[in-house]
């Protein structure tokens, strides 16, 4: 990955590159199990009706089990990410709409992808990237909320009666809890087609460790960062 005299630089703890991929499997989980409760495409091979069957694996019973097991991981490894925003800097970077970086990365950014110039500034993490993860983790937090407001209507709870139940009527009924929930999910979906092939778009280009800095930790450039007060307490400085 390292080319020349490119410099590496430490971001993201364990903490948030473990809670990255549980988030990966729980989402993808998630959607295809929420899709197959909504509408239960296949019945499996033994003829059995997707509501009933202890022995069809693909009954209703067993998929709802395992998207509420995915939910509540989900929840769990949020914990990781909080930890993480807590002892890493380089775990917080969320957009800063105060700043003047934050616009002029922004324009800077989106003049680049729209192939009005041939690069951008090198970040550690752009605007455009800081906004849209910051969109996503408000978009499982409307999942988390409308999920356990249904979660609620098919086992009651008096926690989560207390917390979630109000939701149902505050939102009409629960029919249009559902529909956000839905349709959520899909945004979220979207948000991951993107944000895949603008990681690997960005390896390719860049050059910068993209993808395997979710698993290192490490990124690398061959200019300074225009954002690297951000993290510059972690800067890793080895010679290579």
């Amino acid at each position: 990955m390292r080319q020349g005299a490119m410099q590496d630089y430490y971001i993201f703890s364990p903490w948030i590159r473990i809670y990255h991929w549980v988030m990966v499997a729980c989402i993808l989980v998630l959607f295809f199990t929420g899709l197959y409760i909504g509408n239960p495409f296949f019945i499996g091979t033994q003829g059995l009706e997707p509501t009933f069957g202890v022995n069809n694996w693909l009954s209703m019973e067993n998929i709802r089990f395992i998207h509420f097991v995915a939910a509540y991981t989900l929840v769990a490894s949020l914990i990781l990410r909080i930890y993480g925003f807590i002892v890493n800097r380089g775990d917080r970077l969320l957009p800063r709409p105060w700043s003047k970086l934050y616009w002029t990365g922004m324009i800077d950014t989106q003049m680049h992808y729209m192939f009005l110039r041939s690069k951008h500034r090198p970040y550690l993490r752009n605007s455009l990237a800081r906004s849209g993860y910051l969109a996503v983790y408000f978009m499982i937090l409307i999942e988390i909320i409308t999920g356990f407001a249904m979660y609620y209507m098919v086992e009651p709870n008096r926690f989560l009666a207390k917390i979630f139940g109000p939701l149902n009527n505050w939102l009409i009924n629960e029919y249009v809890v559902h529909l956000i929930h839905h349709f959520v999910a899909w945004f979220i979906m979207l948000f991951a087609i993107v944000h895949v092939y603008m990681a690997v778009r960005a390896d390719l280009i860049e050059k910068s460790g993209e993808v395997s800095a979710m698993i290192s930790g490490v990124k690398y450039m061959g200019e300074e960062p225009a954002d690297i007060e951000d993290i510059c307490d972690a800067r890793l400085k080895q010679n290579r």
